[in-house]
């Protein structure tokens, strides 16, 4: 008699949020229930009750106290799929709870069911005030909207070719907004063209998005996606704010914690996603207090969260394009015709990457040419080379990062070294990899490629060599512009285009290291010249700044 096979090894993933069961769903104790029903009230739903549906804003809090309710999502057949069940001491809810965005998913009573509803706003009142609980809440949230993600329920289906440029820009934003999704790559897998033709589309009409409620958007923009998930924030334009923040990277994320749980209100205006250049970044390892390291995306949606649990509201696909400064309050103007007014306004657009100055680079953005490295840029490098342009440390960390997957990582500099712009723990780690290969006094001159990028071309500048590489992936992340267009005339600028702080037009010194030209309007992070662009200083400058906005807020004393 043959020998049993061995059981297969089962990989603990600490990760996944399934293994943390009873953080994720957790029963509360009969105090804190007692503590939660202050702010609520008792309510017998018969078995069928809709408490709430997929795509309501500011839903209430359910707590089960006796029955059971279960969350589900419904699929393109009309079919509900219940994929979450709570029963006594449990509660609903996952991190759309903190904001007025459209929920994902739909409940309702499996059974005649006792439950303790607590209103919006009064679930806001007891997070604040009951830390606790508020602790035990977050940690759930956040889990769940990781569980969401991983099993896609709740989610959108992406439906595209992997490597165009509109399916990256569509799951990019998916991805750094936390959205759950599904892609379906029509490239690579093999029951792609059996979707296609069931829906009747035409290669040409790809990327799609398909959500459960029988939408079907075609190549839609960033802000037609945000609009139809209801991840956009309803805006009053006659409601003024106490603080206004424009960017949603680590200074303007810190800015909106520390002004939100100060009791001010708070709206952030964020273009694409939180996190900003960092929220790009594969893994930061020298930010304090992470001595294992952290994914942007993972610090920017920690921040995030913390801004919300304070009240802090994000209008997320909403960019500033303009703001008028001649009138107090400030009103500033977003790129789609809506506008916010505000008491005082902090500048936290930060910088972008430039851009290389070679024939035919405009066709390869997004479609080879990349100025974000995380998993999702990752996995398009499996097994080929790639090229990576700076000597920063977003650089350094891409080409780290990359050696893990890429079969070699090439790394070009202009300048004799990477020492004197990278830190330390990157350079010696480029250098001792067999992996990476650093090329200095070098820059891409040739990009070939038939839609997408397939071969790249550098230069030696001190010795005229050049370099031919097979490669479809290019990571630029040289300088940075800032992100001022939108202040026009407002703000004294340098003359690079970074906002002037700390001194006035006539030069001299302002209360504030942070405080502009304009009084009440700040500006904090790499926008600002004569910044440190570093994560940690952002965040310092970012919940620093609040303690000036305090003071100009303040009434004058007769």
């Amino acid at each position: 008699m043959s020998e049993p096979l061995p059981a297969p090894e089962v990989v603990y993933d600490p990760t996944d949020p399934m293994n943390r069961k009873e953080q994720m769903f957790p029963r509360l104790d009969p105090s804190m229930v007692r503590r939660i029903a202050a702010y609520g009230h008792e309510e017998h739903v018969p078995a069928g009750t809709v408490l709430f549906e997929r795509g309501q804003r500011g839903v209430d809090f359910f707590l089960v106290l006796d029955g059971i309710v279960e969350i589900f999502d419904v699929d393109k057949f009309g079919q509900s799929n219940v994929f979450t069940m709570y029963s006594a001491r449990q509660f609903s809810g996952e991190m759309n709870m903190f904001n007025r965005r459209a929920v994902m998913a739909s409940a309702r009573a499996a059974m005649d069911s006792h439950v303790l509803r607590v209103r919006s706003d009064d679930f806001r009142r007891m997070v604040a005030a009951e830390a606790d609980i508020s602790e035990i809440i977050m940690r759930a949230f956040i889990l769940r909207r990781v569980g969401l993600i991983r099993a896609g329920f709740g989610g959108v289906v992406l439906v595209g070719p992997g490597h165009s440029a509109d399916t990256l820009r569509l799951e990019r934003f998916l991805v750094r907004n936390g959205y759950p999704h599904r892609l379906i790559d029509t490239e690579t897998e093999p029951d792609a063209e059996g979707f296609i033709e069931c829906f009747q589309l035409a290669h040409e009409q790809l990327p799609v998005v398909i959500c459960p409620e029988h939408c079907f958007l075609q190549n839609p923009s960033t802000a037609e996606l945000a609009d139809q998930l209801g991840i956009t924030e309803s805006i009053d334009p006659d409601f003024v704010y106490d603080v206004v923040v424009a960017g949603a990277g680590p200074a303007g994320l810190a800015a909106a914690v520390y002004a939100a749980s100060e009791g001010l209100s708070t709206l952030v205006v964020e273009g694409v996603a939180p996190g900003g250049q960092a929220g790009t970044s594969s893994r930061i390892e020298n930010y304090l207090g992470f001595p294992t390291g952290i994914s942007g995306q993972a610090l920017a949606g920690r921040a995030q969260a913390q801004a919300q649990k304070f009240g802090a509201r994000l209008a997320i696909s909403r960019q500033a394009s303009g703001i008028d400064c001649s009138v107090q309050p400030y009103r500033i103007f977003l790129d789609d015709g809506q506008s916010v007014q505000a008491r005082a306004v902090i500048v936290a657009t930060g910088a972008r990457y430039r851009k290389l100055d070679v024939p035919g680079y405009a066709q390869f953005e997004g479609a080879g040419i990349h100025y974000a490295c995380t998993a999702m840029e990752g996995q398009l490098c499996k097994g080929g080379e790639v090229v990576v342009v700076g000597g920063g440390n977003s650089a350094g960390q891409a080409a780290v990062f990359l050696s893990r997957i890429a079969s070699h990582v090439h790394v070009l500099v202009r300048s004799n070294g990477l020492a004197a712009t990278m830190s330390d723990y990157l350079v010696q780690r480029i250098l001792r990899s067999s992996s990476i290969t650093l090329h200095t006094h070098s820059e891409i001159v040739g990009l070939e490629g038939d839609g997408r990028l397939g071969k790249v071309t550098w230069q030696r500048r001190d010795t005229g060599e050049l370099t031919t590489r097979e490669v479809n992936n290019v990571f630029v992340m040289i300088g940075a512009e800032p992100n001022t267009d939108w202040l026009k005339d407002c703000l004294s600028l340098d003359d690079k285009g970074f906002v002037l702080t700390g001194r006035c037009a006539q030069g001299h010194l302002l209360e504030s290291p942070y405080a502009t030209t304009k009084p009440g309007i700040f500006a904090v992070g790499d926008v600002r010249s004569g910044s440190v662009k570093r994560v940690a200083s952002s965040v310092g400058e970012g919940s620093v700044v609040i303690q000036a906005v305090h003071h100009y807020l303040a009434p004058t004393p007769v």
